[in-house]
């Protein structure tokens, strides 16, 4: 049982992954009706926002230290982040130690910019395009963003911690009750899967309670009727691009303690995002969401020990066999809309 409820919660944690990342492809697939292969390396784009904020803050000089000296007597020489020399010692550290969360402050705008930036300068010229077309020219925008990251940070992963504070494991099972089972469980993970949640839920608000939510929802349904009716849905769409970049890449960012980030992050979660989004259905956020928490739990549940006796290697495969057989019984997947690439 231990097992199992562990496996779960890893499911859940991967599962908020595919969620975010699939959300905002269902975003732009549903706004603008373009197949965006690029999303991934939104994804790792905030990875590695979090990667330069930590390095950033970590910046040194070398100082002597009066309190401390070798064996001539004199005194050592340290290093010290700036921060603690503009804010002091204790501000400084803590500082440097929340580096991941902070760095959110600036990934959102960063990756606002570069969603504008894609959707006016590229995007937007694929729009009536056929979708091999849009594949073609996104995946290839994908690779040349991830040899950019592998010439400025290299090829191996990027250790990147996280808060001091969230370092060490939970007991869950006592948390939720489960008195007789141990499940210790890493505390960022918990983090992380809070996080997701919060973004989910903020941005299915944002589409359901606020006027320009109502008109992105119409614009999805019927963009001919209003534009007829003097709505700008362009612009509006722009800023959808804008908003799903942003989901990618606050979702890379506080990723980046659980999985080192390096430049081929994004080709990884962008397979198995897309194989998301068919299964919950081209179009649909609901079933991006779904679809996401129930392929993380089944994949997580595939890689137990007992499971991969029996059927070795189903851990590696399990997402494709559930796509397969979902398409087989559901054509459009779980909560797929009529008439979505259907033409």
């Amino acid at each position: 049982m231990e097992a199992i409820i562990l496996q779960i919660l890893d499911g859940l944690n991967k599962g908020s992954a595919y969620a975010l990342i699939a959300l905002g492809l269902t975003l732009i697939f549903g706004t603008l009706g373009v197949v965006n292969f690029a999303h991934g390396a939104l994804f790792m784009i905030g990875a590695f926002c979090a990667v330069t904020i930590s390095r950033v803050l970590s910046i040194s000089q070398i100082v002597l230290d009066e309190t401390r000296t070798d064996f001539l007597g004199k005194p050592l020489q340290v290093k010290v982040p700036y921060v603690d020399q503009w804010f002091g010692p204790e501000m400084g550290q803590l500082i440097v130690d929340w580096s991941v969360p902070i760095s959110l402050l600036v990934t959102i705008p960063i990756m606002i910019i570069i969603g504008i930036t894609m959707e006016r300068g590229l995007i937007k010229h694929f729009y009536k395009r056929p979708h091999a077309d849009q594949i073609l020219v996104t995946f290839g925008l994908a690779i040349v963003l991830g040899e950019v990251i592998k010439y400025f940070y290299g090829a191996n992963p990027v250790p990147t911690p996280a808060p001091s504070a969230f370092v060490g494991s939970l007991d869950v099972g006592v948390l939720i009750g489960l008195d007789p089972f141990t499940v210790v469980y890493p505390y960022w993970r918990l983090i992380y899967f809070g996080f997701a949640a919060i973004i989910i839920t903020a941005v299915f608000a944002f589409l359901q309670f606020t006027t320009f939510g109502m008109v992105v929802r119409a614009g999805m349904q019927d963009r001919e009727t209003v534009g007829l009716l003097g709505i700008n849905i362009d612009r509006k769409f722009t800023i959808m691009f804008a908003i799903a970049a942003c989901v990618a890449g606050v979702a890379g960012a506080m990723y980046a303690p659980i999985n080192a980030p390096n430049y081929n992050m994004g080709m990884d979660f962008l397979v198995l995002s897309f194989v998301v989004v068919v299964v919950g259905g081209m179009g649909s956020l609901g079933g991006a969401v779904l679809s996401g928490f129930l392929l993380g739990i089944l994949q997580s549940l595939a890689s137990m020990t007992e499971v991969i006796d029996i059927a070795p290697g189903i851990n590696q495969v399990i997402i494709y066999l559930v796509a397969i057989i979902v398409l087989l019984t559901r054509p459009r997947g779980l909560m797929g809309r009529r008439g979505v690439m259907e033409d």
